[in-house]
């Protein structure tokens, strides 16, 4: 690939203001020698304004998703996408989010540009297990956990049912769950059915993958390919 349509692909611009960006110097090898837009060099040794270039696709980062941010590009207030470096936008192929947390919820996210590895993990029949801190208004009743896990609990507008659920007690009012499905806003609607309401919801992990405790909310950083292959592992 050129090096214009490389570095456009990565959102540093359109082709014409990359060109002048090579042009004014603002990309260089390792070394600091300026480039052109004829040079030949691996996406490694390129600097730009001397910090390396950001990861080639397939990409997938993981977000630390905070309260009051939606998964949308086109909707009014605070996008995740705003958390992210603007290039991001322009970016091709498109970052996209790897299924969705609703506004009130935070937590893991991931997002990628990979299509393959997006629907390999938000299918249906993948299984792939996601953990919830759930914390609910009013104690738990003690029955909470044989109903979801029986895979007979249905939700209001729903064709069938859910497939079991594991829930583990932490407090009278905080429990985890774990999902192998992603129906819309399903662990509200899951204690909504069993005459509780959830008053905060975090996810933990994807599959093997958790939310690591060092990851500030609302910071993002890139996913190793070990770390991507122990998703779906």
């Amino acid at each position: 690939m050129k090096l214009i349509k490389h570095l456009a692909n990565l959102g540093y611009g359109s082709r014409r203001e990359v060109s002048q960006l090579l042009r004014a110097g603002w990309f260089t090898d390792e070394h600091g020698t300026a480039l052109d837009e004829n040079c030949v060099q691996s996406h490694e040794c390129i600097r730009f304004r001397g910090e390396m270039l950001d990861p080639p696709a397939p990409l997938v980062i993981m977000l630390h998703k905070p309260i009051g941010y939606t998964c949308s590009r086109d909707e009014d207030g605070d996008l995740i996408y705003d958390l992210l470096p603007p290039r991001f936008a322009k970016r091709l192929p498109t970052l996209s989010s790897v299924g969705r947390l609703d506004k009130d919820t935070s937590g893991l996210l991931l997002l990628t540009d990979d299509g393959k590895f997006l629907h390999r993990i938000i299918h249906p029949k993948s299984k792939c297990r996601k953990c919830y801190r759930v914390t609910l208004d009013r104690p738990l009743e003690g029955t909470e956990a044989e109903v979801f896990a029986s895979g007979s609990l249905m939700l209001h507008g729903e064709r069938g049912p859910l497939l079991p659920a594991e829930m583990r007690i932490e407090s009278p009012q905080i429990a985890f769950i774990d999902l192998l499905e992603g129906r819309y806003h399903q662990v509200r609607r899951m204690f909504a059915a069993v005459g509780n309401h959830v008053t905060a919801l975090e996810r933990l992990s994807i599959g093997s993958l958790n939310l690591p405790i060092d990851l500030p909310v609302g910071e993002w950083r890139v996913l190793s390919p070990q770390e991507i292959a122990s998703i779906t592992s």
